[in-house]
């Protein structure tokens, strides 16, 4: 047996969710056959204009004539009035999916759509439950001024302040001000969908979206709309839904309409989520059906033979309405029953935002009121309702495990990051819950699988909320996470043994200078001697007249002779005047040559020396910075290809080999003053090779980021990191204690084990010229002596 049953959709709907949800309906119950074994369904389909109710009721005329047993739609609520006139004036059932504001009772009338008056006694014991002193109801039209009028007047919020304020997408920020300004921070939201993204933009917008605002929308679709935005927030987005998608047997027929794509659309959205409107339209057909079959198991329906024309209603039209309205059945939509062709019940899943997504956190029944399943979810302990998971690593002095005691949960941690975390949270307002890294990596990429690991690929996946620890902010990782402000500065060093000082000895003025550069200086001296004596014999100008008085004499002689050439170089190597002076311009460039070269290089060489300790540190970390780039890629190329490898896993496994060897120990600067703080045989070589920061990593767009950045702004200005960092690193009771004091600031003073040579060298110098000078006395005496004889005989 064939019935036919009509369904009127404006143009706006051709092809849309809801039609597909009708023909889908109709195609299911003719397929599977259990519902209606003996019946096939067959659907005529007109579109009318939106706001055109002349056209309408033509169409629905067309329909009568055609011999419909029933009609479905429209949703618009001008059109349904006139299309339902038409259908109660001839006894057909009119079955619709649409807010009806009308409270009084339709006698053909089947309405899937839930009551409005027990919409609001839901949104009521909703705002008791949170104790809302204070509220704005923000609506669009007219007709949302109707639908929410009923809450305004309940006894229930006499307590309750109530702003009512329309708005549209010319006046949302003007509105939304102005509830900034009065701090109202709890909102109910009834706007139309097309206009739903305009609203939300516009609560970026105005930064009415943390933790302090609460914003209850009407629509029963808000998992379709994009709220990417506040998915990391703590911004409070409830909402109630129709369809509960977790249910089994739900699951199983939207699995079905998915594959139902007649016309190339598909009843589901993108996010495979199914709206209020086609789910109640596929319902409102089931239970047309169920009641058709009611019907048809008791007696024969006889065909609509009726039109507009002859007002002549249909016999079986009262009979079928009865049934239909004695349906109770489970839909997609959830429980069906009615009363008066009123449905008087359904469930209603209270949605929450928290954290990553909607999640459903309640219920509500009519007749039960509103169950809370997960109250955390309104109420978390602390000022800020959510509660973050925080990944990190375990590293001193950052994050430690406590020794001692059987600590449980976050007090099982202790360090400098783990107080980091606490100042902060305290400042933005929010709870969390450590976790460790699984791998016990920061996180690299590996470009053999392609794929992060550590802690990014955690943040990546949205698996953590924060990563805390000593984590470096570079480019790679920055590309594919977000990182807050850093919170501490540091750079690469070079940590080395302390230098064990040895013995100094009597002559050790003399090290600047190996024995085979002394010999040199030593040949050097004579053979500039030599040479000044051969060039005073070749050059006129050093022949003189010994007597000037007689200058006709021919007696001319050199004053540069074998031993004056001698005297005169050590005196000027020596820095001290003689009798001789040369006379033209070589002897001096010679002269000056050999004394500049040996005596300055000599001093420069003593002073490197003695203050090697200080200093040296600095001049190399000075060369690698003034060669920058080339100079790091000489290293890397010697330690990549050195064999035994010079890199190490860990930390532990560095300093052991600066220990024990002689190797220096490129690392992070903070760890590095961490271990010399407490390893007195340890100390720094010079400065930073370079420059970068410890940062908070969130996930990429995380509303986080901006929060913590200004959390440690605050931190830093007030001093507390550095506090903290004082109460980690250079604590008394950890840190050696070093003897030498003034090291790092001046050189080493030289004393009598330095330089006490040379008063050893002047001593005998001293002792030599005494003898040389008696030497020439007892010569002198024994020569003159003859002569001294001969003049005393005379």
């Amino acid at each position: 047996m064939l019935t036919f049953a009509g369904a009127i959709f404006t143009h706006d709907q051709k092809d849309s969710s809801t039609e597909l949800a009708f023909k889908y309906a109709v195609y299911k119950i003719n397929k599977d056959k259990i519902i209606l074994p003996k019946t096939t369904l067959e659907y005529d389909i007109q579109y009318v204009p939106k706001d055109d109710s002349f056209h309408a009721s033509k169409k629905a005329c067309q329909q009568v004539k055609y011999g419909v047993q029933a009609v479905f739609g429209p949703s618009d609520p001008i059109l349904g009035q006139h299309i339902h006139s038409i259908c109660d004036a001839l006894d057909i059932p009119h079955l619709e999916a649409r807010l009806d504001l009308d409270a009084g009772a339709k006698e053909f009338s089947i309405n899937l759509y839930p009551a409005q008056s027990l919409l609001n006694a839901a949104y009521q014991d909703v705002m008791e439950f949170l104790n809302w002193t204070k509220v704005a109801i923000i609506y669009e039209d007219d007709h949302g001024l109707v639908k929410l009028r009923e809450l305004v007047r309940s006894p229930k919020i006499r307590d309750i302040e109530v702003n009512l304020r329309q708005a549209d997408p010319d006046s949302y920020r003007q509105v939304l001000s102005e509830m900034k300004s009065k701090e109202i921070r709890n909102l109910i939201v009834d706007t139309r969908p097309e206009h739903m993204h305009h609203f939300l933009r516009m609560i970026l917008e105005l930064q009415m979206n943390d933790y302090k605002y609460h914003y209850l929308f009407t629509t029963f679709d808000i998992e379709t709309f994009d709220l990417e935005d506040f998915k990391y927030n703590f911004v409070n987005i409830t909402a109630f839904r129709l369809v509960d998608a977790d249910d089994v047997g739900v699951r199983s027929i939207l699995r079905d309409m998915e594959r139902y794509q007649p016309a190339g659309n598909t009843i589901l959205n993108k996010s495979r989520i199914i709206q209020a409107e086609p789910a109640l339209m596929y319902d409102s057909v089931q239970v047309f059906a169920v009641g058709l079959r009611t019907l048809e198991q008791s007696h024969a329906l006889r065909p609509a033979n009726i039109s507009c024309e002859l007002e002549h209603p249909w016999d079986g039209g009262l009979s079928l309405t009865n049934y239909i309205n004695s349906v109770e059945m489970k839909g997609i939509s959830g429980p069906i029953e009615f009363k008066e062709g009123r449905r008087i019940q359904f469930k209603l899943d209270l949605l929450k935002m928290k954290q990553h997504s909607l999640v459903k956190v309640g219920e509500w029944r009519p007749g039960v009121g509103v169950n809370v399943t997960d109250t955390a979810a309104f109420f978390e302990p602390g000022i800020g309702n959510v509660t973050l998971i925080v990944i990190t690593i375990l590293e001193q002095p950052y994050v430690m495990l406590k020794s001692g005691g059987n600590f449980s949960g976050d007090a099982r941690y202790e360090g400098f990051c783990i107080d980091l975390l606490k100042e902060i949270a305290r400042i933005v307002g929010f709870t969390y819950r450590i976790e460790l890294v699984p791998d016990g990596k920061y996180g690299v990429y590996d470009y053999e699988t392609g794929e992060w690991n550590g802690m990014v690929r955690q943040l990546m996946d949205k698996k953590a909320d924060l990563a805390v620890g000593s984590m470096t902010i570079n480019y790679a990782r920055e590309s594919v996470i977000d990182f807050t402000k850093p919170f501490m500065n540091l750079g690469i060093s070079i940590l080395f043994k302390v230098p064990t000082s040895h013995q100094a000895r009597l002559f050790s003025f003399m090290n600047p200078l190996a024995i085979e550069i002394w010999l040199y200086v030593l040949a050097a001296y004579v053979l500039v001697s030599v040479t000044m004596f051969v060039v005073a014999r070749f050059s006129p100008y050093e022949w003189n007249n010994p007597h000037p008085c007689h200058a006709g004499s021919e007696v001319v002689e050199n004053q540069f002779s074998l031993s004056n050439s001698f005297w005169f170089t050590i005196g000027t190597l020596m820095q001290q005047g003689s009798d001789l002076n040369p006379k033209r311009y070589k002897h001096h460039v010679q002269l000056d040559t050999i004394t500049n070269s040996v005596l300055n290089y000599y001093i420069a060489t003593n002073c490197t020396s003695t203050a090697i300790r200080s200093i040296l540190f600095h001049f190399d970390v000075m060369m690698s910075l003034d060669s920058m780039i080339e100079t790091y890629k000489k290293m890397w190329r010697f330690m990549e290809n050195k064999k035994p490898s010079v890199f190490v896993p860990t930390y532990e496994e560095g300093i052991q080999r600066v220990l024990q060897s002689d190797y220096a120990f490129l690392m992070e600067s903070t760890m590095l003053d961490y271990i010399v703080q407490r390893d007195c045989n340890l100390t720094q070589i010079g400065g930073f090779l370079d420059t970068k920061g410890y940062g908070i990593a969130t996930p990429m767009g995380s509303p986080w980021r901006d929060k913590i950045s200004l959390a440690i702004l605050e931190l830093q200005e007030k001093g507390e990191i550095q506090m903290l960092y004082n109460k980690w690193w250079k604590s008394p009771k950890d840190t050696c204690m070093k003897t030498e004091k003034g090291k790092e600031s001046k050189a080493n003073s030289l004393g009598v084990d330095n330089i006490g040579g040379v008063f050893v060298v002047l001593l005998c110098g001293l002792a030599f010229a005494v003898l040389i000078a008696i030497f020439e006395f007892c010569y002198n005496s024994r020569r003159n002596a003859p002569a001294e004889r001969v003049s005393a005989s005379i």
